[in-house]
């Protein structure tokens, strides 16, 4: 037994290691909570058919809807406009954005989709679907809201970032 507990041990602590962000990614560029808070989201011919997209998938797959909540989208535009400015898709600032989501939105988890390039709803839904990582998120049965953020760089390349909560 206690082999068992050893290893388990070492992998929780190996996969702390791996996945935290490190302290250099904080404060690079993020909007003031009172900007996220009462910002005024429109959702997009793009965002709003991912949105349903994703729903969509969820129910076939025997999962709840999730509802949209503009706080989520709010802060995930703040990082699809930090991604086009640094010109990078990445999660640099994760810790942040879950810690604005847990004091204003009441999230207990948070989870992200990120990516780049897509020029369509479904194709960057595919994309995430085709990635193991990535529909582990969206499959998450405990999830019960999300958000979605889109955003064009110089080149009409798009970037996008989909942030999920549990409340």
């Amino acid at each position: 037994m206690k082999p068992l507990a050893l290893k388990l041990l070492s992998l929780v602590l190996l996969s702390s290691i791996l996945f935290s962000c490190s302290k250099e990614d904080d404060g690079i560029y993020f909007n003031e909570n009172s900007e996220i808070i009462n910002a005024n989201v429109s959702y997009t011919e793009i965002e709003t058919e991912i949105l349903n997209l994703i729903n969509d998938y969820r129910v076939s797959e025997g999962l709840t809807s999730l509802k949209p909540l503009n706080i989520i989208s709010g802060v995930a535009d703040g990082h699809t406009k930090y991604m086009v400015e640094i010109g990078e898709v990445n999660h640099d600032n994760f810790n942040q954005r879950t810690q604005t989501l847990v004091e204003n939105a009441g999230a207990i988890s948070v989870g992200e989709n990120v990516a780049y390039g897509f020029n369509s709803a479904q194709g960057v839904v595919n994309g995430w679907l085709n990635s193991d990582s990535h529909r582990e998120i969206i499959e998450n049965p405990n999830y019960t809201h999300f958000g979605i953020s889109t955003e064009s760089n110089n080149e009409g390349r798009n970037y996008f970032t989909q942030i999920f909560i549990k409340k």
